[in-house]
């Protein structure tokens, strides 16, 4: 089992993306949610190829929090199929992946 997962989320705008992270962290489903702004998406969607600016979450996340990430997730994005693709940390730092766990871990 991989120590980590990198989580990666497209949203529409900089508030949804602010939103999301700070409720993914605040309980404390990820350790950390990165920002990045100005991708651009190709995409088919109902019968349409689509052209839109988005921005990306990169969410880093313990593979026990996973399920609840994704239901939270899946209840709180504006999209109708939000991209929600988990990819499993293979190697990091020890320091790192142990925090993420740490910040992860339900309180009690």
């Amino acid at each position: 089992m991989s120590d980590g997962y990198l989580v990666l989320c497209t949203v529409p705008d900089e508030e949804v993306a602010e939103r999301l992270a700070k409720g993914l962290v605040g309980a404390r489903l990820a350790a950390c949610v990165n920002v990045v702004p100005a991708i651009r998406s190709f995409y088919r969607w109902e019968g349409e190829v689509r052209d839109d600016a988005e921005l990306l979450l990169v969410i880093k996340t313990h593979p026990d929090r996973y399920a609840a990430l994704e239901a939270w997730l899946l209840d709180a994005h504006p999209y109708d199929v939000p991209e929600v693709i988990a990819l499993p940390i293979e190697q990091g730092s020890a320091r790192y992946l142990g925090w993420i766990t740490a910040e992860t871990r339900p309180l009690e």
